[in-house]
Formats: C-alpha cells, sequence, structure tokens
C-alpha cells in the first residue's frame, strides 16, 4: 500500500510543479483573478489523495482548504474583502463537511459521522448571526424558523443513527 501512496503524492508533484513552472513561464496565462485557485487546486489535491488512497483523513484539510480557497475567489472577483467579518464562520462547516467525507472515505470501517452535521449547523448559524449583522441584509425573521428546522432534521439525523 505504500507504494501506491508513493505514485499518487509523486504524480500530484508532478502536477503541481508543471502548473507553477506554466505560472513563472506565462505570468498572465490565467489572469489576476485566478490566484486564488491555487488554494483551491491545494484543497482538491487532499481531496483527491483522500479519494485515491481511502484515507479519509485528507479530506478535512482538504475541504478546510478549498473551502477557503472558494471564499477567496468570491472575495477577488466581488472586491468584497470586507465580507471576511462573517464569512470566517463557514469554516467550520469546511470542517463538518470533510468530517462527513472522511468517515465515508475511511478505509477501516465506512461511516456516517454526525458530529459533521453538528459542525455544518454551528457554521450556519454563525454565518446568519455575523452576516445580518455585519453585511448582508437578512431578513432574521424568515431564517429562524428555517434554522430550527434544520437543527431538528440534525437532531433526527443523530437519533437514527446513533449506535445503540
Amino acid at each position: 500500500m505504500e507504494n501506491r501512496h508513493g505514485i499518487i503524492w509523486g504524480f500530484l508533484l508532478i502536477l503541481m510543479g508543471a502548473f507553477f513552472l506554466a505560472i513563472n513561464m506565462y505570468p498572465n496565462i490565467f489572469g489576476t483573478e485566478f490566484w486564488p485557485f491555487i488554494v483551491i487546486g491545494v484543497g482538491a489535491a487532499f481531496l483527491l489523495s483522500a479519494l485515491l488512497t481511502r484515507t479519509g483523513g485528507l479530506a478535512i484539510p482538504g475541504c478546510i482548504v478549498g473551502g477557503i480557497g472558494g471564499i477567496l475567489y468570491y472575495q477577488t472577483i466581488s472586491g468584497n474583502w470586507a465580507s471576511w467579518a462573517y464569512l470566517w464562520t463557514l469554516i467550520p462547516g469546511f470542517v463538518g463537511v470533510g468530517i462527513i467525507l472522511a468517515g465515508l472515505l475511511s478505509r477501516e470501517r465506512v461511516h456516517f459521522d454526525t458530529g459533521g452535521l453538528i459542525l455544518i449547523a454551528i457554521s450556519f448559524m454563525g454565518f446568519i448571526i455575523f452576516a445580518g449583522s455585519f453585511g448582508l441584509n437578512l431578513g432574521m425573521g424568515m431564517l429562524w424558523p428555517l434554522f430550527l428546522i434544520g437543527i431538528g432534521v440534525i437532531t433526527l439525523i443523530s437519533a437514527l443513527f446513533r449506535k445503540r
């Protein structure tokens, strides 16, 4: 199995090196809005490694780094750098998605980890609170009932998948 890991990592490193070489040789090939895709690409490399090696733990940093790259891309194309005041609250949700993927990709025992759903719910709640306070004009009256419904769904799923 170690040989397979080395082959996969070697292949990924060669691809990343070729990509960075192309950027150095042709600096304007992708334009000025492209730089966040480097961060997204690093996250994708972690996710691809997790998928190919069935090492679920690599999905967690892959989701975090890729998600932050997505935030940076949004901020780059919109110019809304002040949105970081509330977009940081999405990071626990990225961790939650990574935990769920890690459980599903685990080599030892494929499982669904409800802790990931809890982190996604916490992230959603933080986003609603901070985005409503610092940037987005959210109709909070409409969103709080949806948040309660979401928490109820997560609680129900957690109860159904809990070991007895």
